[in-house]
């Protein structure tokens, strides 16, 4: 037991200390790439590190408030911050009138999550323990949010819009933006206050009882550096994404369901794997899943609901978007319905995600 604790402090300083080279390199050459215009592509490619490098700043520091604050507060600044770079990336693309590469961001997210994240995670984990068990019933309930959250959220629309005008799909798209949102709000509330103690697994009340890495000073401090700095990256990246598809012969719908999404869910597929890791199970499903959730019923109706101020975004998706999302939450909904996962379901999640990421780089 002391080894293998031992094995895993030694695999989190040798990430960390990764991560740590990666932020220290990319930041100063994002800065200096930019002001002296270097090429795009190799501009993007440091955009895209340093964010990642970044996202895990925002992970650490946002895991070392929860455990001072408690997990009512410690699960709002999660849900916050987990998504802070798809947001701000989000945000930056919907100022420049990019709405085909938010909208398959959004897509993107829920793949990354819950097939690339997720897989990665079992699979990882998986190869260390031949069996990794978790709550069942918590994984049923937040498999069940996520039915709901994408059948409502994006299905829906999707029937609809067909037989709308432009202006009552406007219109409807806001409507369902703040039913979603305000549904997240009660889940939040149903999950970390009415029925807290009835839905925290095993690998969670390990995690309660661990000491935070950093005072919440010092978290506070890097999680707000982190966060301006990720801003700054995070619209320097965006101001590359037409150059770079240009010039590599991508389309706005790869870029945003691949690429920004992989860059933008860097902080939830970070935690997952290293979780799975450490045999987290609970923990590693509430990130993947959860972090889908968020997406569904919170990030994306925010971007709708941000988008009156610029070009609008209604929540409207094409048909290949929305069955590779379907066809996600049901893979996630088999695999986690019994209860336990190994290597070779991590597998199958990462297969299918790739044979979908080239599916989108073709058409």
């Amino acid at each position: 037991m002391l080894r293998r604790s031992r094995e895993i402090n030694e695999s989190e300083v040798a990430m960390n200390r990764l991560f740590f080279i990666l932020m220290l390199i990319g930041v100063p050459l994002s800065i200096v790439g930019h002001v002296l215009k270097w090429n795009d592509i190799m501009m993007f490619v440091f955009y895209c590190v340093t964010i990642i490098s970044l996202a895990n700043y925002i992970r650490r520091s946002t895991e070392s408030l929860a455990a001072v604050v408690g997990d009512t507060v410690g699960g709002l600044l999660n849900a916050t911050f987990g998504n802070a770079a798809e947001i701000i990336i989000s945000f930056f693309a919907l100022r420049e009138g990019l709405n085909t590469v938010v909208i398959s961001s959004i897509t993107g997210v829920v793949l990354v999550n819950l097939l690339f994240a997720g897989g990665l995670s079992i699979l990882i984990g998986g190869l260390r323990f031949k069996r990794q068990n978790f709550n069942v019933f918590k994984a049923r309930h937040n498999t069940g949010l996520l039915m709901f959250a994408i059948a409502v959220t994006f299905v829906l629309p999707f029937i609809f819009a067909k037989r709308m005008s432009t202006e009552n799909m406007h219109f409807l798209s806001t409507a369902f933006a703040i039913v979603m949102i305000l549904l997240y709000l009660l889940a939040l509330f149903f999950k970390l206050v009415t029925h807290k103690g009835a839905y925290v697994g095993e690998g969670e009340a390990q995690l309660e009882t661990e000491k935070p890495e950093w005072s919440m000073g010092k978290a506070m401090l890097i999680l707000g550096a982190a966060t301006v700095v990720l801003g700054y990256i995070s619209e320097k990246l965006v101001g590359t994404i037409e150059p770079v598809g240009n010039a590599l012969g991508w389309s706005d719908v790869f870029i945003g369901i691949i690429v920004v999404a992989v860059v933008g869910s860097a902080a939830e597929y970070v935690s997952a794997i290293y979780m799975a890791y450490q045999n987290r199970m609970d923990v590693m499903m509430e990130i993947a899943i959860g972090s889908t959730v968020q997406t569904a019923m919170f990030v994306a109706p925010v971007l709708v609901l941000v988008s009156w101020l610029y070009t609008f975004l209604p929540l409207v998706f094409n048909t290949t978007e929305l069955v590779a999302m379907i066809i996600a939450v049901l893979m996630t909904i088999s695999i986690t319905n019994d209860g336990d996962t190994n290597w070779f379901e991590g597998a199958l999640l990462i297969g299918t995600y790739i044979a979908m990421a080239f599916c989108f780089y073709l058409i």
